[in-house]
């Protein structure tokens, strides 16, 4: 997958990693996780000359979610994602934006739901969805093993893992998604993830304080 690239826009106060993935060449792509910040991100869309085809969620969350169903209408395309079990937190992305004063905050409702074993095409390229509750009940990943590259979300960070104290939390199912679909994918897959830099699977089945091979769990 030698053309694909990837611009990575930190947007909301959460520093949330908006990412449009793209063809170098067709310059055909996709927005991942558009929190909010909107005139950042079109920005970015029309400084790199991005057509984009549709915009994925990872989870339901305000700071990755909040101004998907904006874009989706300055854009005209389709929001894909995440799994259908984050619908609670999507119907209620008004009230958070409320409570953690992110304006603009709109409802969203995808056009379409994933589930596991499904995949989607990221400019020209296939990626495997895999649903790794644990961070929120329908979080998803994507993943090209050819490519050996996966977004996360916000399941597994550099050297950490996504919080389970929010609702729908839940950190056993968290351990279980990273290290029963994640840690198999391979040590040499390499990852961006929802917050701060990215990583890869061997790192972080090797040291992270929470899920790696010395790892002190949640305590």
């Amino acid at each position: 997958m030698p053309d694909l690239r990837a611009a990575v826009i930190p947007v909301t106060p959460f520093q949330q990693n908006c990412t449009i993935l793209f063809d170098e060449e067709t310059k055909h792509g996709v927005v991942i996780d558009p929190g909010g910040d909107l005139d950042q991100i079109e920005a970015a869309i029309e400084q790199l000359g991005i057509t984009v085809d549709m915009i994925l969620l990872t989870h339901g969350h305000i700071d990755h979610a909040a101004g998907a169903d904006q874009l989706r209408e300055a854009l005209g395309v389709e929001i894909v994602g995440p799994h259908e079990d984050d619908k609670p937190l999507l119907d209620n992305l008004e009230t958070q934006g409320a409570m953690y004063g992110i304006a603009g905050a709109r409802n969203v409702t995808p056009d379409r739901w994933l589930s596991e074993g499904e995949a989607v095409e990221i400019a020209g390229q296939p990626f495997d969805v895999l649903h790794c509750p644990g961070h929120s009940p329908g979080s998803v990943v994507f993943v090209n093993k050819l490519a050996k590259f996966a977004i996360v979300g916000d399941v597994l960070f550099r050297g950490s893992v996504g919080r389970t104290d929010l609702p729908g939390g839940d950190s056993d199912a968290l351990v279980q998604s990273i290290k029963a679909k994640l840690f198999p994918l391979g040590d040499d897959v390499s990852f961006l993830c929802g917050h701060g830099p990215g990583g890869t699977i061997g790192e972080e089945r090797r040291t992270n304080p929470f899920v790696g091979e010395n790892a002190q769990g949640f305590a």
